[in-house]
């Protein structure tokens, strides 16, 4: 299995949980952390996003705990969980679970929900995104109180990484409740994205800068082109995207070649 180098450097895969047996998504973290990536994502929905929408989809975190056991060195998470689909205190505790499973391996990714589908078919109120984003405000502070009451208490401080980009609401929230921000776009969206959220941090006492990580889809960039320069802008977890059935890991390759070089 390789060893990643030291560096600040790091690389996220997403398995996307569609279009595959289950052994085949098995087989997609083998490989993902033989390559030397640095964090392995799933996400949090109950259909497809792309491709046949009625095709092949499996559940996020009992997934999450299968990978906890099958890998040793990787983090694992969801990029992300839907703050909507479960209270949030059994969400800390599935997480808590997790995070004893996995040794500590385990990174809380969250975000408000955006996919209509999931609420209609699985008979969640879907609101409006204001509503969503203010239910995920309301949870972020439940969760870090029933980790603290939790026996046994979580391994660790466990790392919660929000998803979004709306300026005004949930880059608050990320700052003050995030430890990574992930987000999409190109380099000056990041730019400007993550200024916004130093003047968040600012306004409510924390330094984002330095205790919020940035975050960032990389799926179609070429890191030898684009990887300096959204390092340059404060990227350190750079994350790709592979879909059943055959999950091409190539592009994760890429990056983890450019992390190295980078060490």
């Amino acid at each position: 299995m390789t060893q990643t180098p030291a560096t600040d450097v790091r690389v996220g895969v997403q398995i996307q949980p569609q279009h595959a047996d289950y052994a085949q998504i098995r087989d997609a973290v083998r490989r993902a952390e033989d390559i030397g990536v640095d964090v392995v994502f799933n996400w949090d929905h109950f259909f497809p996003l792309s491709g046949e929408p009625d095709g092949k989809h499996f559940e996020c975190w009992t997934m999450l705990g299968a990978w906890a056991e099958q890998t040793s060195r990787v983090e694992i998470g969801a990029l992300v969980t839907c703050n909507s689909y479960r209270n949030p205190d059994l969400l800390a505790d599935m997480a808590r679970t997790v995070d004893h499973i996995s040794g500590g391996r385990l990174i809380l990714g969250i975000g408000a929900g955006w996919f209509e589908r999931d609420y209609t078919e699985y008979g969640y109120e879907f609101g409006t995104a204001g509503s969503r984003i203010a239910d995920l405000a309301q949870a972020m502070p439940r969760i870090r109180s029933r980790w603290a009451a939790m026996n046994p208490a979580p391994t660790r401080d466990i790392p919660v990484m929000i998803g979004g980009g709306g300026e005004r609401k949930t880059l608050r929230i990320v700052a003050e409740h995030a430890d990574i921000w992930h987000s999409f776009g190109d380099v000056d969206t990041l730019r400007r994205k993550s200024a916004i959220l130093d003047e968040h941090g600012a306004a409510v006492g924390r330094d984002t800068a330095a205790l919020v990580t940035r975050s960032l889809g990389v799926d179609g960039s070429d890191p030898e082109q684009v990887g300096d320069e959204l390092y340059a802008a404060g990227v350190r977890l750079f994350t790709c995207g592979a879909s059943g059935p055959d999950y091409d890991l190539s592009e994760a390759e890429r990056w983890v070649r450019w992390r190295d070089a980078r060490a």
